[in-house]
Formats: C-alpha cells, structure tokens, sequence
C-alpha cells in the first residue's frame, strides 16, 4: 500500500530528519539512504522499519543538520611544513625559483593533495543520538501506517461494495433459470421433431432430466454465497488480510466461471460478464491491501 510518513528529532547540536514512503509491492523492498555517521545503524534500523511495515516498496531518507560548525578533519601542520620544505629543495635542485610569484599558491594546491596532510578522524554517534534517529525513524513508520490505514478504510469500502454488486447480478440470474430450461427443452423437442425416426418418450424424459441437470448452477450459487459471506467477515475482523482475501476472490471466479460455462443463455452470460468484471476490479485491489 502506498503511503508517507515523517518524523524530526532535535538534539543540542543537531537535527535529524526521516522521511518514509512506500509503494505497492508483494515483498519487502527496503531503500535506505543515510549520512554517512549513521551508517552503523543501518541494520538495526532496515529490522526495525521491516517489522513495522510488513512489506512494500519502501524508501526511507535520513538526514542530518548541524547547529553548529562541524569538520572531521584537520590540517597535520608539522606534514604540511615538512613537505613544503623538500618541495622548495627540490624545486631549486630543478633550477627554479621558489620565491617567484605564485609559487605559494601553485605550490599549496599540491601540498594539499599530498598523503596525511589531510586527515579525517572517525566520529562516533553518541548513544542518545543514536536513540533519537531509532524513534525517528519508528514515528516516521507510525505516521506512514496511519496513512496505510485511512487507505485501507477507503478500499475495503469498494471492495465490500463491488461484493454486493456481485450478489446483486447473482439474484438477477433466477427469474432467467426456469426460462432457459423451458427454452431448452423446447429447442431439443423441436429438433427431434425434424429428425424421420421414433422416439422412446420415457427415455427422452430420463434423458432430458440428466442433461439440465447437468445445466443447473443452484450449487454454484449457494457456494459463491458462501465465498461473500466468508469475504466481508476477514474483511471486516482480520489483520493483514490481504493474502487470504486473495484466495477468497479466486474461489468466488470458480463458481462464476462455473456459472458461465453452463449458462446456456444469453441474458445470464451477460450477467456473468458483469460479475467477473466486479471480480477482477476485486484482485486489483486485494494486491493494495496487506
């Protein structure tokens, strides 16, 4: 399910931001991107935002500001002063001028580049920092459910009201039922009537009787009864019902499709048509609902 969420904590020096959104996805997919200090808590934080979110195509951003001027690395001044000294030798050993103008500023652009000249001490995130980012980051997952909920609401409201639809054009069927058997056996009778041959009555009857009953889809009904019935209760009283309405949407196209396959009339394949329309719309949106 789509949905965003986020969450800020302030600490003495800094400020950290989390910013989480999520899109349809049968697993979790999990994308993290996080400064670079915060790497150490990659792992606790990808359990953390997985257990709270279930699954999803999920991206999470972590981001930091300062109130005040910080630098991990410092100019090793006694380096910097030492390599200034063997690059002036060389340059005289060379025949140049270290005393020429430019030369400093020429000369400092590759002093900098130079190996420990430059050095970046490793931070370390104090405990309650890392603290803060972890109920960031948990708030931020909170938010983004409560989005994930409203939506849920919204979807199985359509999902209640398309099962509805699909028992509405299962009692439009009825009154066609008693029709299509006459009109059936009015046909065979007909085309018998053409055929030069005798015909055993009491068999044509026992004959006849075998072949509608086989027409019948009494049972098919009472089972995609069944199937809604069941469907609207998970809807309505069961966690992460997703996977399960899933199944449930594929038992009720059995018995639809049952149902279409014997037909054998126009004005009931039409109402087929129109349930397995509703069904489909029903799958679409089951893959949206956890």
């Amino acid at each position: 399910m789509t949905g965003f969420g986020k969450s800020e904590a302030s600490l003495a020096k800094r400020k950290i931001t989390v910013e989480i959104r999520s899109l349809n996805s049968k697993q979790m997919d999990l994308s993290l991107r996080l400064p670079a200090i915060y790497r150490q808590a990659e792992y606790e934080i990808r359990n953390r935002v997985t257990r709270a979110l279930q699954r999803g195509k999920v991206d999470l951003f972590v981001s930091v500001e300062s109130a005040t001027v910080e630098t991990s690395a410092h100019i090793n001044k006694e380096a910097l002063a030492a390599y200034a000294a063997e690059l002036r030798e060389a340059a005289r050993g060379a025949g140049l001028d270290p005393t020429a103008a430019g030369w400093d500023a020429a000369a400092l652009q590759v002093l900098m580049r130079l190996p420990d000249v430059v050095a970046t001490d490793a931070e370390e995130v104090a405990e309650e920092e890392l603290t803060a980012l972890m109920t960031a980051v948990e708030e931020a997952c909170a938010r983004l459910n409560a989005f994930r909920e409203q939506e849920g609401a919204i979807l199985i409201a359509d999902l209640l009201r398309r099962v509805d639809l699909i028992e509405h054009y299962k009692e439009e069927v009825v009154p066609f039922e008693k029709a299509r058997t006459e009109s059936i056996k009015t046909r065979i009778l007909d085309n018998l009537e053409k055929l030069p041959v005798e015909v055993d009555r009491n068999r044509l009857e026992q004959e006849m009787i075998f072949y509608l009953e086989k027409l019948d889809i009494t049972e098919e009904k009472v089972r995609l009864t069944n199937h809604c019935r069941y469907f609207r209760e998970v809807a309505g009283t069961e966690e992460g019902a997703g996977r399960k309405l899933g199944f449930i949407a594929q038992e009720m196209g059995r018995e639809i499709n049952t149902m279409g396959s014997k037909a054998n009339e126009a004005t009931i394949q039409r109402l087929v048509v129109q349930m397995k329309d509703e069904l489909e719309k029903i799958k679409e949106q089951v893959l949206n609902i956890l």
